[in-house]
């Protein structure tokens, strides 16, 4: 659902080349195909969307919205099931030992940065996970105090080269992707910082409205509120659009790193072979249906998310460009796990 006009080696793919496909998909899905799918018996009982994070935040709010839709739709209640923990491994791991049939997980960037980052995690997003198809996105603000000396994006790169190191990072934890997005920032400009991990963003939030540490890379819905009060000031957005919350405030790309478009994403998964082939395009047909209607959008809309229109191939692309880019940024930034 973004228009990227260049690649570089750390960029994802351009997501317009998935999009490019939705008319047909859109059209898809509405002939004789569908009416089959509707006769196929799964579920045959309530499903679990398993949300590897505590209550809150983009992917939680996301399958809330999709699990109402899904039980009206689909004729069993869906259950969001909050199993936070090791940076999101307890509930992927969960999921991908779940076998019934009828647990789901709803994922993001961090079970791809997880996979690459520790040893020994316990899954492969690849060989473990069907994936359903995308589910939203959201971008990143580079945030700094309301009292910060920091105005623009020259003000950052200029005091980080004047003094290697005395700008903090903070971020949600080592690994995350406010992490590596830092780490990205810091090997495009030239600049060195200080990270300073917290558990989580909610952790992190007072010290950044404090002025503790000097900036972060956090998501829109987070510091959205932060940012209309006058506590916190936008440097830059990650989207490849301007974000319509934040007028006035530039795109990394129009600052000319576009190698820095990053979007922390929802994606719907199923335990590999767990729903069958037929289980899978019924859900894969719900899904694109549920992105597509006014409801969602208003909702994702009031939750600091957009919809994400990828059928399972495309979205399976993505996951694999999304793997490629993160494996590259570890090995070159020497990122290790705690």
């Amino acid at each position: 659902m973004t228009d990227q006009d260049t690649t570089t080696p750390l960029q994802p793919l351009r997501r317009r080349d998935f999009l490019l496909g939705a008319s047909a998909l859109t059209g898809s899905l509405a002939a004789a195909p569908l009416t089959a799918l509707a006769n196929t018996d799964w579920p045959t009982r309530p499903v679990r969307i398993v949300v590897p994070f505590a209550p809150g935040g983009g992917a939680d709010s996301s399958a809330r919205v999709l699990a109402e839709l899904f039980g009206n739709t689909l004729g069993q209640a869906f259950i969001v099931d909050n199993k936070p923990g090791a940076g999101s491994a307890i509930g992927v791991n969960h999921v991908a030992q779940s076998k019934d049939g009828h647990t789901l997980l709803m994922g993001s960037n961090s079970m791809v940065i997880n996979s690459l980052l520790v040893p020994n995690i316990g899954y492969d997003v690849n060989k473990d996970f069907d994936v359903v198809g995308m589910v939203s996105d959201q971008p990143l603000v580079l945030v700094v105090p309301s009292n910060s000396s920091l105005q623009s994006m020259n003000d950052v790169i200029r005091e980080g080269k004047a003094a290697p190191g005395k700008l903090t990072a903070g971020n949600s934890g080592n690994g995350t992707l406010a992490h590596l997005t830092a780490e990205m920032f810091a090997g495009e400009t030239g600049i060195e910082f200080t990270h300073v991990p917290y558990k989580g963003e909610s952790a992190m939030m007072p010290d950044v409205l404090a002025g503790l540490v000097s900036l972060g890379f956090l998501n829109l819905p987070s510091v959205l509120p932060h940012i209309r009060a006058g506590k916190l000031r936008a440097i830059a957005v990650s989207s490849p659009k301007p974000v319509a919350d934040l007028p006035g405030v530039p795109t990394l790309r129009s600052l000319n790193y576009p190698s820095l478009e990053v979007q922390g994403w929802a994606a719907l998964f199923a335990p590999k072979g767990s729903i069958p082939a037929a289980g899978l395009a019924k859900l894969e047909a719900q899904l694109t249906q549920a992105l597509q209607s006014d409801t969602v959008k208003t909702k994702f809309a009031s939750i600091g998310v957009a919809p994400v229109l990828q059928n399972r191939a495309q979205a399976g692309q993505f996951m694999r460009s999304e793997i490629d880019r993160y494996a590259a940024v570890i090995k070159a930034r020497g990122i290790k796990a705690n």
